[in-house]
């Protein structure tokens, strides 16, 4: 691949405008109850009109954003506010606890059993009150900000699976969707809640769950920041460390910390190093650290999201630093994700292949496959290179 980063610039840009997101308008928008439709085939006729909160606060998100980052467009404008309205309505319990799944008419399905679904509604509540200018979306993304902030600790509360204290862990996943979620929210916290918070998740995954000897970073550990032996223990979820990463260069970005954006740069290529497929190419989803088998059966599946993060983060080490190894990764990332993951047929990019690179799911959304990981990541990679040539 030549280094046009122009018509590099140009493709995201267009995957997105002319492609993903009239998928997802087309498709996705259900006027009629509120909220959005995300179980999508492949052409994008809705199969199951579940309403899983995570999808639908990720999608407010994505519309809020671009309305906010590109164009305040009445289209874009009117899709978040449908998805908006919807969930102020239904997707809190009377604690004000984010609920997992509604029916399509906006019925509890699914308890609120952890602190993700409240992320993604402070997360999407801010973006959607900063473009619309409507106070009570305001209130809603702080209350679901300070849920987060008061369960982050024991993030599944009543409904954690394991026995208490036989193993005490903690994951990966809560400190950095809480490092991006605050900078997200920058322009609505007080800056010493913003500084203070910032600053104590980038310690944490940097110091906590970076193994400093491998460059790895793993999914759980003790509280202490200590290795656990056990399935859980070895975790090493790659398009998790990577995404973590490209979260830590965004806010080091902030105070020019070149320090702390080549060590997430480093992070990144160990990773990938580690978690490429030599054989047939692309991301493993999960691996045991010590080379054991998995506990995950889809291990060796590759995923959609997982792939997009890199690109992500390697197109931001790339800008941030300059490094060669980084446009090397780059390339063979990019290749793999569009010729594996794009639909050049019927729009948008599969979500799940084989551990060949066949599609194992013919799907555009479901459960867990919304409108978010494909329009963020095709505005990123396109700014990062827009801002590169």
């Amino acid at each position: 691949m030549e280094k046009n980063l122009q018509a590099l610039a140009q493709l995201y840009k267009n995957a997105l405008l002319n492609d993903v997101l009239p998928f997802w308008e087309n498709h996705s928008v259900d006027w009629q109850e509120g909220g959005y439709f995300t179980c999508l085939d492949r052409q994008g006729k809705v199969y199951d009109t579940d309403k899983f909160i995570w999808l639908q606060n990720r999608q407010v998100w994505t519309f809020s954003m671009l309305c906010n980052q590109l164009e305040k467009r009445e289209d874009w404008l009117k899709i978040a506010k449908n998805g908006a309205k919807f969930l102020a309505q239904h997707g809190r319990d009377a604690q004000g606890n984010w609920y997992f799944a509604l029916t399509r008419g906006g019925q509890p399905l699914v308890q609120p059993y952890n602190i993700f679904s409240d992320c993604f509604a402070a997360m999407a509540f801010s973006k959607y009150a900063l473009v619309s200018g409507e106070e009570w979306a305001k209130d809603v993304a702080m209350q679901a900000y300070n849920n987060v902030l008061r369960r982050k600790d024991n993030p599944k509360g009543k409904y954690t699976k394991a026995y208490p204290g036989t193993r005490p862990m903690k994951a990966l996943s809560v400190p950095m969707i809480l490092a991006n979620l605050t900078l997200e929210m920058e322009w609505l916290l007080p800056s010493e809640t913003l500084e203070e918070v910032l600053a104590a998740t980038v310690e944490e995954v940097m110091n906590d769950f970076l193994d400093q000897e491998r460059g790895l970073m793993y999914e759980n550990v003790a509280p202490d920041g200590s290795h656990i032996d056990s399935f859980d223990g070895r975790l090493i979820n790659p398009g998790h460390g990577i995404e973590a990463m490209w979260f830590i260069m965004d806010i080091a970005q902030r105070k020019n910390d070149s320090k702390t954006i080549n060590q997430a740069v480093d992070v990144v290529l160990n990773i990938l190093n580690f978690a490429w497929d030599d054989e047939y190419g692309g991301l493993y989803y999960f691996m045991d650290a010590e080379g054991h088998p998995p506990q995950q059966l889809e291990w060796d599946q590759k995923l959609w999201w997982v792939h997009l993060e890199s690109l992500v983060a390697l197109a931001m080490g790339y800008r941030l630093t300059g490094r060669d190894a980084c446009w090397q990764w780059y390339q063979k990332m990019h290749d793999y994700a569009w010729q594996h993951f794009a639909d050049a047929e019927y729009g948008e990019w599969f979500g799940y292949l084989n551990r060949r690179g066949e599609v194992l799911l013919n799907l555009k959304g479901g459960k867990w496959k919304g409108c978010f990981h494909v329009p963020r990541a095709l505005y990123l990679c396109w700014r990062q290179f827009e801002a590169l040539s």
